[in-house]
């Protein structure tokens, strides 16, 4: 395998080239490279105020010194959205350094197949609030996506996001101080394992949203997971889907169907420990016939529900007024909306297969949301599925 070097001076400031002269060396490789090659970038942060792109190209790998050693900082960024955008792309593998402060998205992926990103960092910071980019992780349109051993810090929508996707893993990530920890949505046959999401608004989030062109994800994995502490204040811009998640929400699955949510350790979210719930909660309009709002053949078993006696429901964005108002502080660890549309089946008699069983603290309440919370139920006995 042919390999490009990046060789820049670091040591000495009279060696140091020019940031700009620092871009195009590395852009032209990414333009130049060709298939099968690993483009090593050394150690040091470097300074960008333009996008890198890796468009249209085959096994080709970025090479960094570590997580922590070789930085791109995009603090003064004037031209593109993004810090590295690949598209059209296939078998890429990024490895081992951080993308930093980008305008947009740190990191985004278009149209790509056999993407693997292992010990990658993207982060912005400045404290957390509607300036910062919305991805630090963006693969969109993609197939057989693996995030691995990755960080997310700070993003306004979310830090470790996959949009549109089939054949997905996010393991052994971590997502801190983000509106949506890690996000899978309108994905195909996608596992989230072994990750951690702490100190995020809403810490793992699985949705099925309209207007999408890959319409109806599922066969989703949520699972061996740690989700704690994720109250932080919500600080999207105003529009956002995400800007609707309460602060202290831990496990969100909004419409999507075929989700199994297990052995996962979720512990002082102050809101909603686990949520299930359909798009009409969102009260947002649409106009996309081919969607379903309504989530079906959701599982959530085996889990570890806690929380602290001072963790109280956040006022924060219309759900999480809603949670207070109605729950009061006695909330539950796992909330159902309760709405169905399809037919005239009950909700007691669970006609979307929402089943809740052998998890520890089990609390649970289907809040009947479709008749104005008239009869909300905190027996979970329709939602056990004989298991």
């Amino acid at each position: 395998m042919k390999k490009l070097f990046l060789i820049i001076a670091l040591l000495c400031p009279l060696l140091l080239p020019a940031q700009e002269e620092v871009f195009r060396k590395i852009q032209t490789s990414l333009i130049e490279a060709a298939d099968g090659d690993t483009i090593q970038l050394p150690a040091g942060t470097y300074r960008f105020n333009r996008a890198l792109l890796l468009d249209d190209k085959k096994n080709i790998t970025l090479l960094g010194a570590g997580k922590n050693a070789s930085i791109f900082d995009f603090s003064e960024q004037i031209d593109g959205a993004e810090g590295l955008k690949i598209n059209r792309c296939e078998n890429v593998s990024l490895i081992g350094f951080t993308i930093r402060n980008a305008k947009g998205d740190c990191i985004k992926m278009l149209n790509t197949s056999r993407i693997y990103v292992y010990k990658v960092k993207t982060e912005w910071t400045a404290k957390p609030g509607p300036r910062n980019g919305a991805y630090g992780f963006y693969p969109v349109s993609c197939t057989d996506v693996v995030l691995d051993s990755c960080t997310a810090i700070g993003a306004s929508d979310a830090g470790i996001y996959v949009g549109q996707s089939t054949r997905v893993e996010v393991r052994r990530c971590e997502a801190f101080y983000n509106v949506a920890g890690i996000e899978i949505e309108n994905c195909r046959d996608a596992r989230v394992y072994e990750c951690l999401a702490k100190n995020n608004t809403g810490g793992i989030l699985v949705f099925d949203l309209p207007e999408l062109p890959m319409k109806k994800g599922g066969n989703i994995q949520v699972y061996n997971n740690t989700v704690v502490e994720n109250n932080y204040r919500n600080f999207a811009p105003k529009g956002n889907i995400v800007g609707e998640v309460p602060p202290g929400t831990g496990v969100l699955v909004l419409a999507c169907s075929d989700v199994k949510v297990y052995q996962n350790r979720i512990v002082n979210n102050r809101t909603a420990s686990c949520g299930i719930v359909s798009f009409y909660l969102s009260q947002r309009p649409y106009r996309d016939e081919a969607y379903d709002p309504l989530p079906q053949n959701v599982e959530v078993y085996n889990n570890h529900f806690e929380r602290d006696k001072k963790y109280k429901p956040s006022k924060q964005t219309q759900m999480g007024l809603l949670i207070w108002f109605k729950l009061k502080k006695d909330t539950p660890f796992i909330l159902y909306d309760g709405i169905w549309d399809k037919d005239q089946r009950k909700i007691e008699e669970n006609p979307a297969n929402i089943c809740v069983y052998n998890n520890s603290n089990e609390r649970f309440v289907q809040i009947d949301a479709a008749n104005k919370f008239k009869n909300m139920s905190r027996d979970a006995g329709p939602y056990r599925c004989k298991k």
